[in-house]
């Protein structure tokens, strides 16, 4: 496809085509690629009287020392004073004759053209706000469409005083560009919008509107609409190792969840029976659960209050009886960084039972909604009463001898 595919005239009224164009032009026009954007009428040695033909979709601007004398649109136009009037100031047109001047011809396809790729050469490292800000590698390909909006400000631009200006240099600096919007606007979706680069594909249509809408400002700059801009990839490099941990990560947590949502407790739950049978095998021949929450409870010394809970679940168990909850605590819901994946959100009850059992600990990672990264539990004003219940009191001062 091509954009500027021929040559800006040299000034000669000669182009070595044949002998037929030594005299003067009498009919111009466009005799170009049907894909080119922009197309020079290679002669220059024009006569009032002259037939113009513009086809639909396009126009013709005739320049004159660098400057635009005038813009005409679809049918056919005899060139002359009465309808070139700055170019009359220029060079002085008589009203009547052929007479001979010179002057540029630029027909501009104001026709949408598609399927312009755009890819990324190396992937782009994009901080991840949901998993401590590690870099995460992002590739990202797809194509956009343009319609040229301003035919002056497009010749301009890029034909300017120059006498070469070729199709591979065009596409080069439009892609060049792309690919600085698509390096800045992905990290700054995902910061802004808080989502996980591995969750980049599930939201390829917002981030393409997200990134038109920044990019299109700079193609009008030169004339140019951006008609649509699609992905037909946007996500995290899968070869990269980090990247093949976070999703094996991810997949085993939801693999875990959906297990005990198909078994009916959830975490903290699962956690209370783990302790529960690690205390009944540590306990002998007493085998029994009143004597594992005694034996925790009381003998072993874990706390007053831990072992009234393995108590009370001991005589649920032998003594089914009905047993008032405690009233949830309210608080908005975290998500808990443990064992190398995002986990949660969980409410009050279940973080206060995971600080208990000493899976929460302060220095875990923590997240919820509003806080602008992952911080420590510590750190988190309601989570701090979890850790103050669970510190053990300082030791006693032996009393001094006399």
């Amino acid at each position: 496809m091509g954009f500027f595919s021929k040559l800006r005239s040299d000034g000669d009224t000669f182009d070595g085509q044949g002998e037929e164009r030594r005299g003067l032009v009498d009919v111009i026009q466009y005799n170009g690629e049907i894909d080119d954007l922009v197309w020079k009428f290679p002669y220059n040695n024009l006569s009032t009287g002259a037939q113009l033909i513009v086809n639909k979709s396009q126009e013709a601007i005739f320049v004159k020392g660098g400057a635009v004398c005038d813009v005409f649109g679809e049918g056919t136009h005899t060139i002359s004073a009465n309808n070139l009037p700055l170019l009359e100031k220029i060079v002085n047109l008589p009203f009547g004759g052929r007479t001979p001047f010179t002057a540029e011809v630029w027909y501009v396809n104001k026709v949408i053209r598609r399927g312009l790729k755009f890819g990324t050469p190396q992937p782009i490292r994009v901080s991840d706000p949901r998993y401590s800000g590690v870099d995460i590698p992002v590739r990202a390909h797809g194509d956009y469409s343009i319609r040229v909006k301003d035919s002056q400000m497009l010749l301009n631009e890029f034909v300017g005083t120059q006498h070469l200006f070729t199709t591979p240099e065009f596409v080069k600096q439009f892609g060049t560009m792309v690919v600085q919007e698509l390096n800045m606007n992905l990290k700054r979706f995902a910061r802004q919008q808080n989502i996980s680069t591995l969750d980049f594909p599930e939201f390829a249509p917002e981030i393409a509107n997200f990134i038109k809408d920044t990019l299109a400002g700079k193609f009008e700059l030169y004339g140019i609409e951006l008609v649509d801009f699609q992905f037909a990839h946007v996500g995290p490099n899968e070869d990269d190792q980090v990247v093949k941990d976070l999703l094996n990560n991810r997949l085993e947590s939801l693999k875990e969840r959906e297990r005990r949502s198909i078994q009916g407790f959830d975490y903290q739950t699962e956690r209370k029976f783990d302790v529960l049978e690690t205390a009944a095998a540590n306990e002998g021949n007493a085998g029994n659960m009143m004597g594992a929450g005694m034996g925790l409870g009381m003998g072993v010394g874990i706390g007053g209050m831990f072992g009234g809970q393995m108590q009370q679940v001991a005589q649920t168990v032998t003594n089914p009886q009905p047993v008032q909850a405690p009233p949830p605590l309210v608080m908005t819901p975290y998500y808990v960084y443990l064992n190398g994946s995002q986990q949660g959100p969980y409410d009050g009850n279940t973080l206060k039972g995971l600080a208990d059992s000493r899976v929460l600990t302060p220095e875990t990672l923590v997240w919820k909604q509003g806080m602008a990264q992952w911080g420590k539990a510590i750190d988190q004003p309601d989570l701090q009463p979890f850790f103050a219940a669970a510190t053990p009191p300082p030791p006693p001062v032996p009393p001094v001898m006399p």
